[in-house]
């Protein structure tokens, strides 16, 4: 992966490692939320491929009350491509991690679930509209995951292996 200084504009501004930590951050807020314990570590890398590709964050935008697998069940096209799309976007996504340590927002335990740490990341959703739409869909999977519940059946929804 190339240094953040020598990738092209476009690359810069969607992967920057502040944003895309900020959609992780939401998700995680989302899952502690509802289920009142850290969010594993192995969910929290379905959230950048699920958010910023705009049918798929689309798709969970308009379907807010609706249970995560029916929602798969319901748009089977989400699948299409999401493997090699979670792989392409690891590096991004471990890049978001470091910058959230780096800045305290986040707890790792030793089982390997993260915490968000109490008044490091603002509260507020802001930004451009897409920038909202990304958080806003972050933090509803994470309550999603969170109500399911089960790392297995998430992924296996998604047509991966956990």
């Amino acid at each position: 992966m190339k240094t953040f200084t020598d990738r092209p504009r476009e690359v810069r501004a969607l992967f920057n490692p502040a944003f895309c930590g900020l959609v992780i951050a939401r998700g995680i807020d989302g899952f502690s939320s509802v289920s009142g314990r850290p969010m594993p570590f192995s969910l929290s890398l379905l959230i950048l491929p699920l958010c910023l590709h705009q049918h798929t964050r689309e798709v969970f935008k308009a379907a807010t009350r609706s249970y995560f697998t029916k929602i798969l069940e319901d748009h089977p096209e989400i699948r299409v491509g999401f493997a090699e799309r979670t792989t392409g976007l690891f590096p991004y996504t471990m890049e978001a991690f470091a910058y959230l340590a780096t800045c305290g927002a986040v707890e790792i335990d030793d089982a390997g679930s993260i915490t968000l740490v109490q008044g490091r990341v603002r509260r507020a959703i802001s930004g451009t509209e897409d920038s909202r739409d990304c958080q806003n869909v972050a933090r509803s999977l994470g309550r999603k995951f969170a109500q399911l519940g089960d790392r297995v059946t998430i992924y296996t929804s998604l047509g991966i292996r956990p």
